[in-house]
């Protein structure tokens, strides 16, 4: 064959082989991927790079200190590496030849770079780069091995072989050449720390940077592997006097895709250290033996890292900005809501707010002035229309979040508070307790009744007037209908009939006012014994027998008076007012008992304190309300009193006076209870 035509077929050739710098990365991923086989072969990748990075790192030294010194620095550093599985030394030695023996031009070096993918078809993408260069580190290291010219017989004649004669007059080229290879060791570094981050403990679904990363790493490793080959190819001539040759194309696609690649990265490591900061938080969240309700907060609402924007804790009532530590030592009652739909539950908190600085100040060992409540609004974009929205709740004394963007704090609520959109309220104590979920729930029913408003309290307040619907619900089935209903419901009655026609119209009047328009302001009435009139005696005698059944119970030597004996004393002291009495409910909880003229007077007195709806939660929250300052107005010249008769011995004990206004207690006369404090009004029998 003619020189004439080897060229014709070299130049063919060319034209069949594309020049890898024409093909975009999708088109080369194409390519890539059809050489790539599931991973089945294992083994140390690690100790293969460790041992291929110190071979190139010495032989960079060399070539450094010869540059400096004209001769090699004779320090040896003993270091002592496992390979474990790698890739057997044939097949090592076989790529590192075909790399080593691959033609001057891009062309070429993409044939080596394809052939050896193939061969390397059934490694995972990290391995089939730190093959690639462990097979330059192979030839790489030979050649600097011989540098300078060795003194013994066998050395010279190596060098002169391997043309190092010229070495020293060549170095401006072996500087750029070493430049290159460092740049392809930072990538395989960076392709060996992504195959640690895709093999650990989180996911594309975890992270989704990692996503982009898998698409990348194939093109990654294949610009690694061409460039090595390229490089190899060149080992030859680095000795060689007239040796030219730009390698800058290179060069210049590997900082590319490696910036691209470390961006991606980048995203990634910041996503697993969100996801270990939410870790942590969580953790925090949900141990409550080693937090408190400042670390609590903390943890919900404050970032760590300053690029996320940090929220501000706003003192409403005070209007200024406040830190999480006002939060030390107290009870929290956490509203979490978005900024629309939310008038019922800040009614609610409104009320509770301004009950909770009421006398009195504690009640069951809990003070009122230990309980704050913090509100964190979750809104999906903050504009001027959310953020008036917000501050359009003014004057009331709690916290607000504001402008609360923090995604690891939202989606935290999200996840461990169960929150969905609807709003919520928490309780969560001192000690960084969540001790009611939902806290809402007793709030809406019993209002500051419900105080200090644990789970438990929601159980006892449902619980404690059992005893009064069961009896009642004995005596009419009308009154099982009304509960049912869920309405409002005054249950009343009396010795005095003009008080009871009164109530009853002022009642029918309240009913047909208008200004009750929601289902949930439905009002209806029961008069006591209406279906049957004997059955009003039956209803008190069940209910005096009731108080002479209770138990005492003993604290130390003090005797101690539960819930329900106190309610059955409260409500037996209604008896004896000698006008009427009145019982306001909602379904089958009790908001008030009250007396015949403050609660007359209450129902009439509609046009007066009905503006209060406007403010406050709820129907039975505005009537309690002006009822105590009627009741104020109206107290009994008299104190009640009890006559019991044919009562066990053990009873005859020291009683309170049941009149909350009275406080003493009732002197024990025989069996004939009387209040003993001196009205001017005589004895009570």
């Amino acid at each position: 064959m003619s020189s004439k035509q080897v060229s014709s077929n070299t130049l063919l050739q060319e034209k069949l082989v594309p020049n890898p710098f024409d093909v975009n990365d999708d088109q080369m991923l194409e390519k890539i991927y059809m050489t790539h086989y599931h991973c089945v072969e294992k083994y140390d990748v690690g100790s293969l790079h460790s041992i291929a990075s110190k071979v190139i790192d010495h032989s960079i030294e060399i070539a450094h200190s010869i540059k400096q010194n004209g001769e090699q620095n004779e320090q040896v550093r003993e270091e002592k590496d496992t390979l474990i599985s790698c890739p057997r030394l044939p097949t090592l030695k076989r790529i590192s030849c075909q790399m080593i023996c691959t033609g001057r031009g891009e062309q070429y070096a993409h044939q080596t770079t394809m052939l050896i993918l193939e061969q390397l078809r059934e490694y995972s993408w990290d391995a089939k780069a730190v093959i690639a260069l462990a097979a330059f580190a192979l030839e790489y290291g030979k050649f600097w091995q011989l540098v300078p010219i060795p003194r013994d017989k066998l050395g010279k004649s190596l060098a002169e072989l391997n043309g190092l004669h010229s070495i020293m007059e060549n170095m401006q080229q072996l500087d750029h050449f070493n430049n290159l290879v460092k740049k392809v060791m930072e990538v395989v570094k960076c392709i060996t720390r992504w195959k640690k981050l895709i093999t650990g403990d989180y996911n594309v679904k975890d992270v989704p940077a990692l996503t982009d990363t898998l698409h990348e790493i194939p093109v990654l490793a294949y610009w690694t592997i061409i460039t090595l080959v390229t490089c190899t190819s060149h080992i030859d001539f680095l000795g060689d006097k007239g040796y030219r040759y730009d390698l800058s194309k290179f060069d210049y696609k590997l900082d590319y895709i490696l910036k691209n690649f470390k961006e991606h990265q980048d995203k990634c490591n910041t996503q697993i250290e969100r996801i270990k900061d939410y870790s942590k938080r969580k953790d925090i969240i949900n141990n409550s033996t080693e937090t408190d309700i400042v670390k609590y907060l903390e943890a919900l609402i404050i970032p760590v890292d300053p690029q996320d924007p940090r929220p501000v804790v706003y003192n409403v009532l005070a209007q200024k900005e406040s830190g999480i530590g006002v939060f030390k030592n107290k009870y929290v009652l956490l509203f979490i809501s978005g900024t629309d739909n939310i008038d019922y539950e800040t009614q609610l908190l409104i009320s509770i707010d301004v009950k909770l600085r009421e006398e009195p100040k504690e009640v069951e060992g809990y003070r009122k002035e230990d309980f704050g409540i913090l509100w964190i609004p979750i809104v999906s974009v903050w504009d001027e229309e959310q953020t008036k929205k917000v501050e359009n709740i003014s004057e009331v004394g709690w916290y607000v979040v504001k402008e609360f963007k923090f995604k690891t704090g939202i989606d935290l609520i999200k996840e461990v508070f169960n929150y969905k959109g609807n709003p919520i309220i928490l309780l969560i104590s001192p000690q960084g307790k969540v001790e009611n979920h939902d806290a809402k729930q007793i709030i809406s029913t019993w209002g500051i009744e419900g105080f200090p408003f644990r789970t438990s309290d929601h159980i006892r307040l449902t619980q404690q007037w059992n005893w009064f619907w069961t009896e009642i619900k004995n005596l009419s089935s009308t009154i099982r209908e009304l509960i049912n209903r869920d309405c409002y419901i005054f249950i009343y009655g009396g010795t005095n009939s003009k008080w009871i026609e009164n109530f009853s119209s002022a009642v029918e009047k309240l009913k047909n006012s208008g200004t009750f328009s929601l289902v949930e302001t439905t009002i209806e009435s029961y008069k006591l014994g209406s279906e049957s009139p004997k059955n009003v005696p039956r209803f008190w005698i069940t209910i005096d027998n009731m108080l002479a059944s209770r138990k005492r119970k003993k604290k130390g030597d003090a005797e101690v008076e539960d819930s329900t004996t106190r309610e059955i004393k409260n409500l037996l002291s209604l008896k004896q007012d000698p006008n009427g009495w009145a019982i306001l409910t909602k379904g089958s909880h009790v908001k008030l008992l009250g007396f015949g003229d403050a609660m007359l007077r209450t129902v009439m007195d509609l046009e007066i304190w009905k503006e209060k709806l406007d403010h406050e939660v709820s129907f039975d929250v505005a009537f309690k309300d002006y009822y105590e300052k009627c009741e104020l107005k109206s107290v009994p010249k008299k104190c009640e009193h009890k006559e019991f008769a044919n009562y066990p011995t053990d009873i005859l004990a020291h009683l309170p006076c049941p009149n909350k206004k009275c406080g003493h207690e009732m002197g024990v006369a025989s069996v004939k209870y009387k209040c003993c404090h001196g009205l001017e009004t005589g004895d009570i029998a």
